[in-house]
């Protein structure tokens, strides 16, 4: 068992104090011949002793104290290189140990934390995207290697105002930062047109605002996606042609064939043949050519109750819900588009025409046209290139149809949506303005 000597120490304070008493004690009562003058000379005899001793208990706490004082204001100004030397067995002993552990694991995490932000520094002074902080008074907090390059001929931009930086930099940089929000610009970089999207967050580090701002440059990345968009179109056109001239060359030299044998009566079926397959041709690149020349949306008001008996005429669906009272605004060639085709989908899906539905909910400035199915709905891969031109799960499908959507979609100013329903299904969901400033934006 371990013998606490800060109480032994303190022990031989108390019976110091006790000896001083009875000293003072008896030699008072010598002196006044009284019980009062004993205690006081018992007390007075034994005063001097007890402070030498008193001292030399304290003396000990004291030094160890002073070594916990130093070592914190140590790490109070983050030096943790500082420990106490151990040798003592006693309660002080403990607490000098326990201090030498939590400097141990100050220096840890120290060690730790300087790694870890080296390892985000070089991150960043490395990356690709152009990264700037800029703090409360607009001057600049950090700044990377990339956004040194492009902004300041590779020269360091701490310390200097953001304002007086972006007057060097091309105007479309300028208006794109003064603008909140994240945006996408084309700027001339060493007379060769480049495109950038610039991102703009704003949050609180300790205590003190700053802004964030990211800039991307997409050239290349878009250069790699037009070719690979390119390619995927050669290779659906390549595909779709060849269906086609295969038996149309098929058929010529069957009717060829026929003629030099005089058999005219199976003529008109080869002819009817070439025919059908001329008009598929003719339809699949009469869709590319819609995609491509797509026309100005020309809004207008638009009566819904008589858009959908319209539309019902030329699809099966169960409309949910009243429709609104307040007209429409769209143009009801381009939206009518959209919707046969988003119905013509949930059909194929798997929904008969009791489970097709469409529902149109008007609320302030906008209007939701929602078609819905119970079919088995779209994977995530599936939902997340649903809407671009020439993706199709289908086998003979161009992919067109979704991607000419979202176009007419967003020449309205809206947008389009896809969603997988509780219980199964499919939900695409047409957002559009309903003010005509919008709508003509």
């Amino acid at each position: 068992m371990k013998v606490s000597l800060l109480r032994i120490r303190l022990g031989l304070i108390f019976l110091s104090i006790a000896g001083l008493a009875a000293a003072l004690g008896v030699w008072f009562a010598r002196l006044f011949g009284s019980a009062l003058g004993s205690w006081l000379l018992i007390v007075g005899v034994a005063l001097v002793p007890t402070f030498w001793l008193a001292g030399r208990v304290l003396r000990p706490i004291r030094q160890v104290l002073r070594a916990l004082s130093g070592t914190v204001a140590s790490y109070r100004e983050g030096d943790f290189s500082q420990s106490l030397v151990v040798e003592r067995d006693d309660e002080l002993g403990e607490l000098m140990a326990a201090h030498n552990d939590l400097a141990t694991a100050l220096r840890t995490q120290r060690a730790h934390l300087v790694q870890r932000e080296l390892l985000l520094d070089t991150v960043m002074q490395n990356s690709p995207v152009a990264l700037v902080l800029v703090d409360a008074h607009e001057r600049i907090a950090y700044a990377n290697l990339a956004s040194r390059h492009l902004l300041s001929e590779g020269r360091s931009l701490n310390g200097l105002q953001f304002g007086e930086i972006l007057l060097q930099a091309p105007p479309a940089l300028r208006t794109a930062a003064t603008q909140p929000g994240d945006s996408l610009f084309s700027a001339e970089i060493d007379g060769i047109e480049e495109m950038f999207h610039l991102s703009q967050r704003s949050f609180v580090l300790q205590g003190r605002p700053y802004r964030l701002y990211l800039l991307k440059h997409l050239t290349r990345e878009l250069s790699r996606q037009e070719v690979a968009t390119w390619k995927k179109l050669i290779r659906v056109l390549s595909h779709e042609l060849n269906n086609s001239l295969g038996p149309l060359s098929s058929l010529a030299h069957t009717g060829a064939e026929m003629s030099r044998r005089e058999d005219y009566a199976a003529l008109p079926a080869v002819f009817r043949a070439i025919a059908e397959r001329a008009e598929h041709l003719h339809r699949f690149v009469g869709s590319y050519a819609a995609f491509a020349k797509l026309p100005a949306p020309r809004p207008e008001q638009v009566a819904w109750p008589t858009f959908v008996s319209d539309l019902a005429r030329q699809a099966t669906f169960k409309t949910v819900g009243k429709l609104p009272d307040s007209p429409g605004w769209f143009d009801r060639v381009q939206i009518e588009q959209v919707l046969i085709n988003l119905l013509k989908n949930a059909h194929e899906a798997g929904g008969d025409g009791g489970g097709v539905e469409l529902q149109i909910i008007c609320t302030g400035d906008e209007q939701r046209i929602e078609v819905r199915d119970r079919g088995s709905g779209m994977s995530q891969a599936v939902l997340a290139q649903a809407l671009l031109p020439f993706y199709s799960t289908k086998r003979s499908g161009t992919g067109l149809g979704l991607a000419l959507s979202r176009e007419i979609a967003e020449a309205h100013g809206g947008r389009i949506r896809l969603a997988n329903r509780d219980g199964g299904g499919l939900c695409v969901a047409l957002d559009l303005p309903r003010t005509h400033r919008a709508a003509e934006a």
